[in-house]
């Protein structure tokens, strides 16, 4: 084989010695007993992370069960209003937050690698790492329930309900603290994925050859990169209001409730479509093979769901239909709500035209995804009636947007995840689940759904409110809501039926699966713990079907790294847009550094919340200290330049700059941190557009020779990195010497900005609680001084590997991922500056 390998004619290699595979099986053996918390690879904690969703999702369903026992007779008082605002606000927030979006992460994660033909993503100490994290800190989170101090302010937090004056208990903290915290996770998720999908592909996986999940995961990561921030930086801001009463959202001392609404549904919106997106990529996946035939329309869909991603952020006002916002914004968004439905609908279209050309028998998952089109559809078009602002003025805060929001969400995810579990159980032992219980499962999900779920639409044309605990008995809901009640039991009692089924399955020893349906693509390989014996070359976007002997010769070592060059666990690195082997990919083992880390961010975040600031800060140090750590043995320098990854082909071991997997992940987490801080800026300005006087009376800009100084140190810093990087060429000693005193000299200046801009506010006498527009000032000043604790820790950093030897030219990433960060947070501090003395002037 060579780099570049003829899609026609090819002959295969004679098949690899046996002890590359025994040496692959040492490298690969996954721990057992209690040493399985340690495992990292993608086997391990995809599996972990789909048990623990769907845990979210039967204890979700556990707290709706009883909201319908509540709401299943008129005035019933078998729960109290307090106590069903908690199980309202915590129902939701557990499904939306702990199992929507987790649940198609942790899909992907189990999935991918196979599917791409890889042996793991690219970072999997990440991929453990935000998986405990997400654990540990749900699991904390749900407990709240049994000690009676969960939130209570609904899944959407609106203030003032929320602030501290009507909510004056710690329930809307652990909200705030630890959804924030938990999102955190998911952005973790998400880097992993966009970086292992646009780098760790089979060779000659193309753009248009990668199968349709993984299109449908890099479009949603992508969003989660974007929308995302949004919420942490309103959870940010509501808690300084609590914690510290910086008046964010009073608009009695300058602030403005709406701008929640702003942050939280340009991250609530587009999270339908996170939730939709992954679940329709496992649509495509699986029409495919249950009718036989390759999807129709394939590059119509991968634009679909580029348009459904990027239209998405422009319906967050979708939401706020009611909320008094101007005519011409509100026209606008309501014309993209039925434009979002074109790409949607192509999607729709292409699946029922796949089923139509192809032969299709009538299985367990054949079912689910026939459900799904019923009630997605349905879901869809209530969707657009919505969006005609008339009739949203009428039903809004209704019991039909309750039966709106559940046909999208449960249509449009629940079903094709069951539908998922049915055709992808095989892949995780060998084992097909039950085709005569899938068949009740159906029924009972199916029924049961639809009689929940459809009353709710008449409940709502009939008056019924959202968010009540009871009601009269002479206002003509009983009979609906009677309906509802036996129908969430009738939901719950499919859920639990495949619960037993899955537990059954699970129990049965581990066998080869032998494809039973026949499917086409990668992740049908023979499964193995290290995904696959050589990583195939890819000429088509269903390799299985046109290549029938793949399997055979993928098990035989005829591709790609045929086993493990130094004895560890290795990928390939392949070009993002046509799928060239550029370097080979060192990955690690195991490691309880993730756990630890995961446990010390956990705690610093719960315990912030019950004010145990001083146990808080020393689990937060555990946790920098974790990562640290692991980072710490992250970045080597190769035992050789370059190896043989099959048959001759000789490729370089890592890779730095612009060609490094980890340049990439830092480029995508300082969108994350960008987005965030636009978040901050946009509270800015709009604080400052809702006064009537900016600054407002009372408060004060510092002199420009402050701001000014401080841009200039920054800018200079950021040059001395900038050389101090270049200036890693060799590993002599006093090369490394003019690097430490350049890295030294850009921790000073960024020090020296940081108090120049604190002081010169302070001189002005900046007090972030006389009113909301110092509060935004301040919460700028706060994030850049956060941002220079950063710095001062990496720099720190760098110094450290410089001293000990470890910082080398063929070990770079330390200090180049570095560099990027500081010319970060450097842009930042001078936009920042500009935006706090600008706006003031053009508003003037």
């Amino acid at each position: 084989m060579t780099a570049q390998v003829s899609e026609e004619g090819r002959t295969s290699p004679p098949p690899r010695p046996a002890g590359e595979r025994e040496a692959l099986e040492r490298a690969w053996r996954p721990p057992v007993g209690w040493r399985q918390l340690s495992a990292v690879n993608n086997t391990r904690i995809g599996v972990f992370y789909i048990a623990t969703a769907m845990l979210f999702f039967v204890l979700a369903g556990i707290l709706a069960l009883m909201m319908r026992t509540q709401l299943a007779v008129p005035d019933n008082h078998l729960i109290d209003a307090g106590t069903y605002n908690q199980l309202f606000t915590m129902h939701g927030t557990v499904m939306m937050f702990l199992f929507a979006v987790p649940i198609v992460e942790a899909v992907a994660i189990f999935l991918l690698p196979g599917m791409l033909g890889a042996r793991d993503l690219p970072f999997p100490l990440l991929s453990a790492y935000a998986f405990w994290a997400y654990a540990i800190g749900g699991i904390a989170f749900f407990c709240t329930l049994f000690f009676g101090v969960s939130p209570d302010g609904g899944w959407f937090m609106y203030p003032p309900l929320t602030g501290k004056e009507f909510s004056p208990g710690r329930g809307a903290d652990w909200w705030l603290l630890g959804i924030g915290f938990i999102e955190i996770s998911a952005i973790a998720g998400a880097i992993e994925l966009i970086v292992g999908v646009l780098f760790t592909r089979a060779p000659g996986m193309t753009l248009m050859r990668m199968p349709i999940f993984a299109w449908a995961m890099l479009v949603t990561a992508l969003m989660i990169v974007i929308a995302f921030p949004a919420v942490i930086a309103a959870t940010m801001l509501l808690e300084l209001e609590r914690a510290f009463d910086w008046p964010f959202f009073i608009p009695a001392r300058g602030g403005d409730p709406l701008l929640w609404q702003h942050l939280f549904w340009f991250f609530g919106h587009p999270e339908v479509y996170i939730i939709f997106l992954p679940a329709a990529g496992m649509v495509s996946m699986m029409v495919a093979t249950l009718a036989g035939t390759p999807l129709v329309g394939h590059r119509a869909v991968v634009l679909a769901l580029i348009g459904v991603g990027v239209v998405s952020f422009a319906l967050w006002v979708h939401h706020m239909f009611t909320a008094g916002l101007g005519n011409l914004s509100l026209l606008v968004v309501s014309a993209a709500s039925f434009i979002v439905a074109i790409p949607s609908g192509v999607q729709m279209f292409a699946w029922i035209a796949t089923f139509w050309r192809g032969r299709v028998a009538l299985n367990a998952p054949t079912l689910f995804l026939l459900g799904f089109h019923f009630i997605f559809v349905l879901g869809g078009l209530t969707g657009v009636m919505v969006a005609v602002l008339p009739f949203d003025w009428q039903a809004h805060d209704s019991y039909f947007i309750v039966a709106h929001l559940h046909y999208v969400l449960i249509g449009g995810m629940v079903f094709p995840v069951f539908a998922g579990f049915y055709y992808w159980a095989p892949v995780f032992n060998g084992h097909r689940l039950s085709e005569r219980w899938g068949r009740w499962v159906f029924g009972l999900m199916f029924g049961g759904f639809n009689l929940a779920f459809f009353p709710m639409h008449i409940a709502g044309m009939l008056g019924m409110p959202r968010r009540v605990y009871t009601y009269a008995g002479d206002l003509g809901w009983n009979a609906l809501n009677m309906l509802s009640t036996v129908g969430a039991y009738t939901l719950a009692a499919g859920v639990l039926l495949f619960m037993v089924d899955a537990a059954r399955m699970l129990r049965r020893p581990r066998q080869d699966h032998g494809n039973p349906w026949r499917a086409g693509t990668l992740e049908w390989l023979p499964p193995r713990e290290y995904a696959v014996r050589s990583i195939p070359q890819v000429d088509s976007r269903y390799p299985l079907w046109r290549q029938p002997a793949l399997p055979q010769e993928v098990e035989a070592g005829r591709h790609w790294l045929p086993g493990t060059v130094f004895g560890g666990r290795e990928t390939l690195v392949t070009s993002p847009r046509d799928a060239r082997p550029m370097h080979l990919l060192r990955l690690p083992t195991d490691s309880w550094w993730p756990l630890a880390a995961a446990a010390g961010t956990a705690g610093f975040f719960l315990l912030l919340t019950v004010s145990q600031t001083l146990p808080a800060l020393t689990c937060g140090v555990i946790a920098v200290a974790c990562i640290l750590r692991w980072l710490w043995d992250s970045d080597r320098p190769p035992p050789v330049a370059t190896v043989d990854v099959g048959h001759g082909v000789h490729l370089p071991v890592g890779a730095h700059g612009r060609a490094s997997h980890s340049w990439w992940a830092m480029i995508v987490l300082i969108a994350v941190d960008m987005t965030i801080f636009v978040s901050l800026l946009y509270t800015h300005v709009h604080l400052s557009m809702a006064s009537d006087v900016c600054p407002p009376p009372g408060a004060a800009l510092p002199p420009l020779r402050w701001p000014l100084g401080a841009a200039l140190l920054l800018a200079a810093g950021s040059t001395a990195m900038a050389l101090a990087a270049r200036r890693l060429h060799a590993a002599d000693v006093r090369r490394q010497r003019g690097l430490r005193l350049l890295a030294a000299l850009a921790m000073a200046c960024a020090a020296g900005a940081a108090a120049l801009d604190i002081g010169g506010h302070q001189l002005a006498g900046l007090d972030p609680r006389a009113q909301g527009w110092s509060a935004s000032v301040g919460m700028l000043l706060g994030y850049q001084a956060f941002h220079i604790a950063v710095l001062m820790l990496m720099g720190g950093y760098v110094l450290v590997r410089s001293w000990s030897g470890r910082l080398q030219p063929a070990a770079r990433a330390t200090i180049d991922n570095t560099a990027l960060m500081w010319h970060c947070v450097t842009a930042q501090g001078i936009i920042g500056a500009l935006a706090v003395q600008g706006v003031p002037r053009l508003l003037g």
